[in-house]
């Protein structure tokens, strides 16, 4: 793959773990175009996938690369409305914004760099310490999917369960968790609430 812009870089970096070759070059422009202008309209995913574009979006929605601005409620994931259609705007949660700029200039997918970066620039006190959280509690996931008792557990094991509340708040802020709203019947049964771990995040930490 050629190496001479930031296209083929962050292609071959999202290549680390799709398997999608024909969709690699469409997906990195999109993404590079989302994280340029924070947003991106089916329009304009349209006017660079033409065919592709359900292909690229649903893509992104899978990983959470990109999430749907249109929302039935709050801004939690389960929320979200997912629209292939003309009036539509997209996002990258903050992770993955920051993810898809270090892979367009390194040409890998370095999570651990990208957490660095986004809580240090969210002035976390502990920013050194969130990649080694974040490892912690990937390795708890079930299907994708952590408990506010494994966050706990995580917490504990880099000293900092006492700032447990606050370090789900940043990591829902960062988004590289999100309530999982529609699993009342799993909630309840567990007894703590449930959350979606973003995949883009875990696919290159697990």
């Amino acid at each position: 793959m050629n190496f001479n812009s930031d296209t083929s870089r962050l292609a071959q970096a999202l290549n680390d773990f799709f398997d999608l070759d024909y969709l690699l070059e469409k997906l990195a422009q999109v993404l590079i175009k989302a994280s340029e202008n924070c947003t991106i309209s089916y329009a304009e995913i349209k006017e660079c996938c033409h065919d592709l574009s359900e292909d690229v979006l649903l893509l992104c929605w899978k990983w959470k690369l990109l999430i749907p601005l249109r929302t039935s409620g709050c801004g939690e994931w389960d929320n979200l409305i997912l629209l292939a259609e003309e009036g539509e705007n997209y996002q990258l949660p903050n992770v993955s914004r920051f993810l898809v700029d270090i892979a367009r200039i390194s040409g890998h997918w370095d999570s651990q760099e990208a957490i660095f970066r986004l809580f240090r620039i969210m002035n976390e006190p502990a920013w050194q310490m969130m990649p080694e959280l974040v490892v912690k509690m990937m390795a708890k996931a079930v299907n994708g999917k952590v408990d506010a008792l494994a966050i706990r557990e995580a917490c504990r094991e880099v000293n900092m369960e006492e700032r447990l509340d606050t370090m789900i708040a940043i990591l829902k802020g960062s988004g590289i968790i999100s309530p999982k709203l529609a699993s009342k019947v799993q909630i309840s049964r567990i007894g703590s609430p449930l959350y979606e771990v973003n995949p883009c995040v875990f696919a290159e930490m697990k």
